[in-house]
């Protein structure tokens, strides 16, 4: 290499070795075997010499690619050499346009970008690419969904939305942090993040009263506030779904589907550390990443509980005693894209009918815990109608002592507002619901029950 060509690479932003690391995971990727960030993860390991800037650039571009899979795939082909390399650079380019690692959001500085791993008949052919106007592609290569999604959308959103809700789950979605408030506030997070700087650069979310929007996506296990659990990672909109459920000091509260936890530990702090906060969960696995979290998190409340399944003993003896539940239900995911955009091609008409079940036996079980009073949240990240009213609908049919609360009314007093609302409440729906096109965070469904008291 010369010494020009040395100066070159140290300014560049994509490296040869880059697009060939790309084009394998593509590859991998394209088998849709298993979940992106395990197919990604799983590389990584395999290549421990690639360092935190060649990981992150290649997983920026491999989410990139399957975001906008349809679009991506179909200019290939109009390409030459190998299609794995054609992908690659094509991903490339989308990831320094839209995502921040070029030096602009313009597709020629995007270019300038990767002239390092261009080669000279490559150039015109990219070009065409970055200046395609966009409402001139066929539909569902414009939104990059499934024909079944796409169709889907019209029973969440009104017709003359579903096409910006489509494009905003092209994007990237933003990195969230939620403060601990048993062990910081939100404003002294603020300043520490700010004095550290570049990609730490912070902001308060728009809504979530204990929410942080980094500008970047920066290594955070690397920094001592959260390694000492002053904060958790947690999309804002899964912060404002835990308010939902409204807990209060003293209580007794079920985490029915509680994960690795991130609700749990919201629900935790909101609580004071007071009352009994369970988890419960099917997973061994996902209650054992919950326990570090837990430790760090100063929370003493929050009691993790494996269960066979949703009407295992341990589920039942608790029946009739506890106040609040939060059921954020297993589902599609259809309304993560912006993360987890290998959804939308491994899931089917099929896996949502079969989800459908399982979510109407879970949500029927946990109601069976709550108390005359109690309520009730049951929650996706969907935006399948089936998954979420659908659900809701033919639980309610069987449970006449339930009762589908207004979440204008159940949340004016204590929720976060847009204008006269409550986040995610409209004066014509009894659903309480989160849009990336609306709110800049992942798509989210609730509904509020409440099992009547006794007479």
């Amino acid at each position: 290499m010369t010494t020009d060509q040395k100066a070159i690479a140290a300014r560049a932003k994509a490296l040869p070795q880059h697009v060939e690391h790309l084009g394998i995971v593509i590859t991998e990727l394209m088998k849709f075997a298993h979940p992106a960030d395990m197919v990604v993860s799983r590389y990584f390991r395999a290549n421990p010499r690639l360092g935190n800037r060649d990981r992150a650039l290649i997983a920026e571009a491999s989410f990139a690619f399957l975001r906008r899979k349809t679009e991506i795939s179909q200019f290939a082909e109009s390409g030459a050499g190998p299609l794995a390399r054609r992908l690659a650079l094509l991903s490339l380019l989308v990831t320094m346009i839209e995502s921040g690692l070029g030096s602009g959001n313009r597709s020629e500085s995007a270019l300038a970008d990767l002239a390092f791993v261009v080669h000279p008949n490559e150039i015109d052919w990219l070009q065409r690419f970055g200046t395609i106007e966009r409402n001139t592609l066929a539909p569902l290569t414009r939104v990059n969904l499934p024909e079944w999604i796409w169709n889907a959308l019209g029973s969440s959103v009104p017709k003359d939305e579903c096409l910006p809700l489509a494009e905003a789950m092209l994007k990237a979605a933003s990195l969230d942090l939620r403060v601990n408030t048993i062990k910081t506030q939100r404003e002294d997070l603020l300043g520490v993040l700010n004095d550290l700087g570049g990609r730490y650069a912070a902001e308060p979310t728009p809504y979530a009263p204990n929410g942080v929007r980094l500008k970047g996506k920066p290594a955070l296990q690397t920094q001592e506030f959260f390694k000492n659990g002053f904060a958790e990672v947690q999309d804002e909109g899964s912060q404002l779904l835990s308010m939902l459920l409204e807990p209060k000091r003293g209580e007794m509260v079920v985490d029915f589907c509680a994960g690795a936890g991130g609700k749990t530990l919201s629900l935790g702090a909101m609580m004071k550390s007071s009352g009994r906060l369970y988890a419960f969960d099917v997973s061994e696995k996902r209650l054992a990443n919950l326990k570090p979290r837990l430790a760090k998190s100063g929370l003493s409340n929050v009691h993790p509980v494996w269960i066979d399944n949703e009407n295992d003993a341990k589920v039942k003896r608790l029946a009739g005693k506890i106040d609040r539940v939060l059921v954020d239900a297993p589902c599609s995911g259809l309304g993560t894209l912006r993360r987890n955009p290998d959804l939308k091609w491994r899931q089917s008409p099929q896996s949502v009918a079969e989800l459908t079940q399982k979510q109407l036996s879970i949500l029927s079980s946990a109601a069976r815990l709550l108390k005359p009073g109690g309520r009730l949240v049951y929650a996706t990240c969907s935006l399948i109608y089936q998954e979420n009213q659908g659900v809701v609908e033919a639980f309610l049919a069987n449970n006449p002592q339930f009762e589908l609360k207004d979440p204008k009314e159940a949340l004016r007093d204590s929720f976060p507002m847009m204008g006269e609302l409550p986040i995610g409440t409209t004066q014509n729906s009894s659903y309480w619901q989160l849009f990336p096109h609306i709110h800049g965070t992942d798509a989210f469904f609730g509904a509020i029950l409440e099992r009547k008291a006794a007479t």
